[in-house]
């Protein structure tokens, strides 16, 4: 099961929120700089010439590295604590990029991943991420005996949620507990780690954290965000919630005309809820092939829509559907009764029909598809943890590029989320402002970040500071007396997608996106170009540099 999140609910979950600084250090490259937690005195991203043209295998490259950097680490490399690859790719620049898991005597440390990057000479020329600090663990993971049974941490949920929700829930999927080491309030304890998905009495997916000795919950959170018919492509036409003609992808037979578009990846799908709970319904049928009743809209908006959204990361990212595999792409519609939410639940969308008042019906709106789309490339590539400053920035790319993907195709995007949507009877308003995220309560300086526990400490909230990062880039301006010189929708697309899919990693901190982002410009346009010029620019105009 991957990551998912909801468009905008707060739900409050405690979190620690960490201040960076950044240092320069004169280590085996004077290139060397080196950004640092501020509290813990880890590093969270180190760029430069690290290492000495090599054509020795990457992972022996970067794990020499970090053997050489142990006292910055604060990590010793043997014995109980390793680091296993989890992935290896050459991108389209030729830099071949390693993911490390942390691992703790056989152990997965949650949260605690690498990112590294070694170019085509065999140069190591980034390392992105922060160790998770494991003093000591008193538990030992051999000790099976000493441990519950996976089934026990399983019941643990359960019986979690059926207080909280004050009934048991209606699950529909829930992930077998795993071991990993949760490490909270500074100590370090074996833990399962499950994940739960249900639709009722309302929809969630949590993230649960059960220690593995006695059953405690010691954290969670909520992280939410049949056969095809046979017979012939073809054409329909249909329109949209906002009366618009569109041209719609289908299967034809002598049935009727299907929602169902074959020419892109695996398929994109659009199904009925009929204002049911179940998922993912019944595939979207009309009998005429005429998609041009009232009730038809919502679906021709979430199926044209999708459809744009993945056209727009395969043409200008090269990323086939969400998770660059042609995955399926599977919207339902018409989700509850009046029910005033989207969400992406992990293995497709879901929309609600809005209440009239707060929302009309929340496919109705690219920027919002488009969003929660980015939500899903976001689970399958960087993995944002969905709480404090990595759910805020989860949640600020989304809006990045429902924006980008708004832009791309007419040309002139508002920088506005949900304004087709949000508020119907009051116009030009919307759910949040990147030009301006202020005029949402939202900040627009790191200065102003949120240390409070609602909305899993602020996602929702903190977004305004990547949002405002984002739309100078793209557009430039001066804020609080920064200069940024503009580099267009193309390029702040191309710089933050490598920057996501290439840098970030789950625990991901403003202070490491920032070097993130001016390390993705380095390789795309060079260290001295105006585009990596304008990133530094744009992240220091909102207080991070």
């Amino acid at each position: 099961m991957e990551k998912k999140q909801w468009v905008n609910l707060g739900i409050a979950f405690a979190l620690t929120l960490f201040n960076f600084t950044s240092a320069t250090a004169a280590t085996t490259s004077s290139s060397e700089k080196i950004s640092l937690n501020s509290e813990t005195g880890a590093p969270v991203f180190i760029a430069g010439t690290l290492t000495v043209p090599s054509q020795a295998d990457p992972y022996e490259i970067v794990l020499s590295y970090l053997r050489e950097k142990e006292n910055l680490y604060s990590i010793k490399l043997e014995g109980a604590q390793t680091l296993d690859i989890i992935s290896e790719t050459t991108d389209e620049l030729g830099f071949t990029n390693i993911k490390l898991q942390h691992m703790y005597n056989g152990v997965p440390v949650f949260g605690s991943v690498l990112s590294a990057h070694i170019n085509q000479s065999g140069v190591l020329t980034a390392i992105s991420g922060e160790l998770t600090q494991i003093s000591k663990l008193d538990q030992d993971p051999a000790e099976e005996n000493a441990f519950l049974q996976p089934s026990s941490a399983a019941a643990a949920v359960t019986n979690d949620l059926t207080a909280k929700l004050k009934k048991a829930p209606d699950i529909i999927q829930q992930e077998s507990p795993s071991l990993v080491v949760f490490v909270g309030d500074g100590e370090a304890r074996l833990a399962y780690s499950s994940e739960v998905e249900y639709l009722e009495p309302e929809p969630g997916n949590v993230r649960y954290f059960i220690d593995a000795a006695n059953g405690a919950i010691l954290a969670s959170f909520n992280q939410i965000h049949q056969a095809d018919p046979v017979g012939k492509d073809a054409v329909s036409a249909g329109t949209g919630l906002l009366g618009d003609k569109k041209s719609i992808y289908t299967v034809q037979n002598a049935e009727g005309s299907f929602l169902l578009d074959r020419t892109r990846g695996k398929g994109i799908l659009t199904y009925d809820a009929a204002n049911m709970l179940e998922l993912p319904g019944k595939l979207w049928q009309d009998a005429d092939g005429l998609f041009n009743e009232a009730y038809d809209a919502a679906a021709v908006d979430a199926h044209v829509y999708a459809g744009q959204t993945f056209d727009y990361f395969k043409k200008i990212h090269g990323r086939t559907s969400y998770d660059g595999k042609g995955a399926r792409v599977i919207s339902t519609v018409h989700y509850g009764e009046k029910y005033n939410n989207a969400f992406w639940s992990g293995s497709q969308m879901v929309y609600g029909d809005g209440d009239g008042t707060t929302f009309s019906p929340l496919s109705g709106s690219l920027d919002v598809v488009a969003h929660e789309l980015t939500h899903a490339v976001t689970a399958t590539t960087a993995k944002l943890i969905y709480q404090g400053q990595s759910g805020a920035i989860n949640e600020s790319i989304s809006d990045v590029y429902g924006a980008l993907v708004e832009g791309y195709f007419d040309d002139h995007p508002d920088w506005l989320i949900g304004e087709d949507i949000y508020t119907p009877k009051q116009k030009g308003d919307a759910l949040r402002s990147l030009a301006d995220p202020t005029t949402k309560g939202q900040p627009d300086h790191y200065s102003k970040l949120y240390l409070g526990t609602e909305d899993y400490g602020g996602v929702h909230i903190n977004s305004g500071i990547g949002n405002k990062a984002a739309y100078l880039l793209a557009n430039g301006g001066t804020h609080y007396s920064v200069a940024v010189k503009g580099i267009g929708l193309d390029k702040t697309g191309k710089i933050l997608y490598r920057t996501l899919t290439q840098y970030l990693t789950p625990n991901t901190s403003y202070r490491q996106y920032q070097a993130a982002a001016v390390q993705a410009a380095t390789d795309l346009y060079g260290a001295s170009s105006e585009e990596v010029n304008s990133v530094k620019a744009a992240f220091s105009a909102v207080g991070l540099q």
